[in-house]
């Protein structure tokens, strides 16, 4: 692939590259995620808090790409600038790990949506057969992959498009069957299900409400392919309403068909049970290929974003030169193997966990709240600098309030998930600084600043604690 193919991505593309990131696994299983947590009152609130959060995100990413354009792959690259080369790499250490995570999610979800109609073989979406069935699926996807990113983006558009249909469908079927009583019933917890304060409702939500959001980077990773700058900040925030919009039509309504309690109880994925109620088993046949569809769309947008960041971070020197490499098609190949390879791995992994579905998600939304945090940091810390605002004070106050308040929400989100995610996060963080070392060696570089060598030793402490909490089983993965 030329240089000029590879560097013009229309604003079309790049926004279908937000919706593709975002719109994969976890809309598909809003309904019987929130009804266990919370009825319609909580779940408004919850979405209230995360769409603020996440807007003030997308208007950080935004305004960095308008502010700062030379700084290419924003993620990781944002908080390298902002707060110095090992928050840099465990961001992008952070949101690559991740990226793997989610693409581990993904193939437990196709997994158990198969188990819904050949429970033998694939059971929850742990079984052995479902996990060789995720590796052929997973290989060949990388094979195809590095043939190149063009071709790659080309077939995301148009599983893009194919995936929007069926939520379509059953957003119009909810709003058919829509039963006011039945919803008013629900509206502040409903009947048959534990007694929570609406606090703990609301907390029950998060971890689902950053899982579905993530990839409203999407543009910024790949902001080096876009046709001009402003393209990417305009994607950014089109693919966020655009999802945002469905995400909450998929919660909300499926709590005007059935009480509270029976959508809880639907299998994963809980989209395809809320349909099932209303119109019968064909409505979940045609959602679970609706679902197969989109998770295999999502995990192409995220085997791309995946590489990407490892090879970005690789080329600016805070990964190891070796997953820099492309090849002939312009395919950070290198990146690529590692990256299939890591998921292999935590795929075969599944096999051992009691619950694999729920854990893949929450770990995959944990390590995804760093690299945020940073890059709201790196916002505040330009808005405050006053660095690419040439003496415009107003937008300067409004986009340090914006920042303040994504790296409030982030913050928020860190307490929401619980401490035992926290501290497994962080055995993964403290094993993957070998990768640091390794890059600091191959520059004759300075490993640690004192401050950087704080946050490891903070790092490494926390590691400790996560792992002694796996041994002793106060921490059950």
């Amino acid at each position: 692939m030329n240089e000029q193919a590879v560097s013009k991505l229309s604003l079309f593309a790049l926004t279908a590259m937000v919706v593709g990131s975002m719109v994969g696994a976890g809309i598909f299983n809003l309904p019987g995620r929130f009804a266990t947590a919370t009825g319609p009152f909580g779940a408004m609130i919850a979405w209230a808090i995360a769409g603020t959060g996440m807007y003030m995100l997308a208007r950080v990413f935004q305004t960095l790409a308008e502010r700062r354009p030379e700084i290419d792959s924003g993620v990781f690259a944002y908080a390298k600038a902002g707060f110095g080369d090992y928050m840099g790499f465990l961001s992008a250490f952070g949101y690559w790990l991740g990226s793997c995570l989610g693409n581990v999610f993904y193939w437990v979800l196709i997994g158990s949506t198969l188990g819904r109609f050949f429970p033998d073989l694939f059971g929850d979406g742990s079984s052995a057969f479902s996990i060789i069935v995720s590796l052929v699926g997973i290989w060949s996807f990388h094979f195809m992959i590095l043939r190149g990113v063009e071709q790659a983006t080309f077939i995301n558009m148009v599983v893009t498009v194919a995936k929007i249909v069926p939520i379509i469908v059953a957003i119009l079927a909810f709003m058919f069957y829509f039963h006011y009583d039945q919803f008013a019933e629900n509206f502040f917890g409903g009947l048959e299900m534990p007694e929570k304060t609406l606090l703990q409702q609301v907390r029950d939500t998060m971890l689902i409400t950053v899982f579905v959001f993530l990839g409203i980077e999407g543009a910024s990773v790949y902001s080096r392919y876009a046709r001009t700058r402003a393209d990417v900040g305009t994607a950014t925030i089109l693919g966020f309403v655009a999802v945002t919009g469905l995400m909450v039509a998929v919660t909300i309504f499926p709590y005007a068909i059935a009480p509270r309690a029976h959508l809880a109880a639907v299998t994963n994925p809980s989209l395809a049970g809320a349909m099932e109620l209303i119109v019968g088993h064909w409505g979940a046949v045609f959602i679970s290929v609706g679902v197969l569809v989109s998770v295999l769309g999502a995990y192409l947008a995220w085997s791309l974003i995946c590489a990407e960041v490892l090879f970005a971070a690789a080329r600016s020197g805070d990964m190891p030169r070796i997953f820099s490499a492309q090849n002939g098609n312009r395919v950070p190949a290198n990146a690529l193997w590692l990256t299939n390879g890591v998921v292999s791995l935590f795929v075969v992994s599944t096999y051992w966990s009691r619950d694999a579905f729920n854990l893949m998600l929450d770990m995959t939304s944990v390590t995804s709240l760093l690299p945020y945090l940073l890059v709201a940091g790196y916002g505040i810390l330009l808005a405050r600098s006053g660095v690419a605002y040439e003496g415009t004070q107003h937008p300067r106050r409004r986009d340090q309030v914006i920042a303040a308040v994504a790296a409030i929400y982030t913050l928020f989100m860190f307490v929401a998930a619980g401490l035992e995610y926290v501290l497994l996060v962080a055995i993964l963080y403290c094993a993957g600084t070998v990768l640091y070392l390794w890059a600091r060696q191959e520059q004759r570089a300075k490993v640690f600043s004192r401050a950087e060598l704080l946050v490891f030793c903070v790092t490494v402490v926390a590691a400790i604690a996560g792992l002694a909490g796996i041994l002793t089983g106060t921490i059950i993965i």
